[in-house]
């Protein structure tokens, strides 16, 4: 799973939403059984889910569930209705240690053996969204190897650290530099928090750059207004992939006369480099195909 630009939030229990973001453009749709759900409705949020999977991972879309946290009673319910074909991962709220990446993974080795799935097919994305998330974010993002990626919860954050989320975002400064650098570290993607003011495009720009500029991948959102432009931030341009591919030609033919570092177009180029036009060239490509999924 090396694409994960948009993760749209569906509530689960709404058979409308469900139906249309089916055809969206999303990398990734997260069924919703937590906060969006209202108490009453969680057993047909679960059913409406469970029916829905195998048709919302057409197109190679990533069918993700967001369950109820652990300790809310509802959590294995939850994880026995839709760990079923078609489901891409489950989305954990409320990280907070390496134990609850374990105990989740050991419950979905169960399910997975029982319902002859393959071992290890649905991934983990857990939210940091506490100030302990925050700080053991590594330890969670290196859990197991199911980790896919870690998403940041900023809303919920800002809730536990008592402070006012601003347009300025100066406050999620230190969370999303932590999250961004542990998950580099884990190597697993780094997915930012949703953009609230869901009429606001601009402010939802600034924060995607910011997060891109920070070493995200991708960013949660709340409305399907905000694909399209959260695709293109987090989209290499046809111009950045073409002049990858110059370094990377460039590069190879110096190595085959035995040369570390070259001069392209008046910059040095070394291996750094190379590498990462190579992982440029690569997200490119993929999302070149997943366009052509999706047409």
């Amino acid at each position: 799973m090396n694409l994960l630009r948009t993760l749209l939030f569906t509530p689960g229990n709404n058979e409308r939403m469900i139906q249309k973001v089916i055809n969206l453009p999303t990398d990734a749709i997260i069924f919703d059984l937590e906060d969006s759900v209202p108490m009453a409705d969680k057993e047909t949020a679960r059913q409406l889910v469970c029916d829905s999977l195998q048709t919302a991972a057409q197109n190679d879309t990533c069918i993700l569930v967001r369950v109820n946290a652990p300790d809310t009673g509802l959590f294995d319910d939850d994880l026995d209705s839709v760990v079923q074909p078609g489901l891409s991962g489950i989305v954990l709220p409320k990280a907070e240690c390496a134990k609850d990446i374990k105990v989740l993974s050991a419950k979905l080795d169960q399910l997975e053996k029982d319902r002859n799935l393959e071992p290890s097919s649905v991934c983990i994305v857990p939210i940091l969204e506490t100030a302990k998330g925050v700080i053991h974010a590594y330890d969670v993002a290196s859990a197991c190897p199911r980790i896919a990626a870690v998403a940041f919860g900023g809303v919920d954050f800002s809730r536990d650290m008592g402070i006012t989320l601003t347009k300025e975002g100066d406050e999620l400064a230190y969370p999303r530099a932590q999250i961004a650098v542990c998950a580099k570290a884990a190597g697993v993607l780094a997915i930012d928090t949703p953009c609230i003011d869901v009429r606001n495009i601009e402010q939802l720009n600034v924060e995607a750059n910011t997060a891109k500029q920070l070493g995200f991948t991708g960013k949660l959102l709340i409305h399907p207004a905000q694909i399209g432009p959260v695709n293109e931030v987090f989209s290499p341009t046809e111009a950045q992939a073409e002049y990858a591919q110059k370094i990377i030609a460039a590069f190879e033919q110096a190595q085959t006369q035995g040369l570390g570092a070259i001069s392209l177009e008046g910059k040095m180029i070394d291996v750094a480099n190379y590498r990462q036009a190579k992982d440029l060239l690569a997200s490119y490509e993929a999302i070149c195909r997943r366009r052509e999924s999706l047409s």
